[in-house]
């Protein structure tokens, strides 16, 4: 299993900011909003992925993470020109991909809680698995239609008129087949390769899962100052309550046997002197 990371956009509703820097490099309580869709795919198991930006983003990434070598990944980084929409990832990252089966994730899309269900989810995709996410304002997402039983059986982009409540959120399983969808799907009015028309060539041949996220389980969209905010608050309550830290990559790595000890011990050597580094000497000292 591949793994990308859309981290493009223009990030319109955060500006001035978004002027200066993207919005998957804001700031969320102590770290880059980009730390968590990684942590995500690094949970999955996934090793190797494909960050996909725009040309005056992408040098901060691999300032972030280089090759991915410090914590036992192979990091690469590709292009987009333009917001051609969320589907041009899998026609980009077409070599990245090979063979593969492929997880994309937002970058501006954050998980938190029991996340089993997703990593059962990947490891047991067939055709493409994608999930539902129950919101208040339908409208603002892509919807998924369900019937008596539980089946989904059509989803909308942004719908006026919902036909459910439940929205998909920025994180799609989907096997090789992806690629040669993508290249098919014709743009959307908007000029955009809509990953909700992927979505329903998956659902037209009867091989798209639908996985409800239940409760307990946050599903944060950064796009606004105001969620912005409440994603920082919120993983501030939960990382001074807990002691622990949320999308901490290095952790993870080394948790996850990415890396061992003697490599996480040099990573920690290129880190200043800060809060990040205090921690992360606790997790070393406590995995004696």
């Amino acid at each position: 299993m591949k793994g990308i990371i859309l981290a493009g956009g223009a990030g319109s509703r955060l500006y001035p900011v978004s002027r200066i820097y993207s919005k998957q490099l804001t700031l969320i309580y102590d770290k880059p909003l980009i730390y968590y869709p990684l942590s995500i795919l690094m949970l999955s198991n996934i090793k190797d992925i494909l960050i996909i930006s725009n040309e005056e983003t992408i040098p901060h990434y691999q300032k972030l993470f280089d090759n991915g070598s410090d914590f036992g990944m192979n990091i690469e980084y590709a292009l987009q020109t333009a917001p051609n929409g969320i589907a041009e990832s899998f026609i980009i990252g077409e070599k990245f991909i090979g063979d593969d089966d492929v997880t994309l994730i937002l970058g501006d899309n954050i998980f938190y809680g029991n996340l089993d269900f997703i990593y059962r989810a990947m490891q047991k995709n067939d055709g493409a698995t994608i999930f539902g996410y129950r919101v208040n304002d339908p409208e603002r997402y892509g919807i998924v239609e369900f019937d008596d039983a539980g089946k989904a059986i059509s989803i909308e982009e942004k719908p006026k008129e919902p036909k459910s409540n439940f929205a998909v959120p920025g994180l799609y399983v989907y096997d090789n087949e992806v690629v040669n969808i993508s290249k098919n799907i014709k743009p959307s009015p908007r000029g955009e390769l809509e990953i909700t028309d992927v979505n329903n060539v998956y659902l037209q041949k009867g091989k798209l899962n639908v996985e409800k996220i239940g409760r307990g389980v946050a599903w944060l969209d950064t796009g606004t100052p105001e969620s912005l905010l409440q994603a920082s608050n919120f993983f501030g309550v939960i990382e001074d309550r807990q002691g622990l830290k949320v999308a901490c990559i290095e952790e993870i790595a080394l948790t996850k046997g990415f890396i061992d000890k003697k490599k996480f011990t040099e990573v920690l050597s290129k880190i200043p002197k800060s809060l990040y580094k205090e921690y992360l000497e606790r997790i070393l000292k406590e995995s004696h």
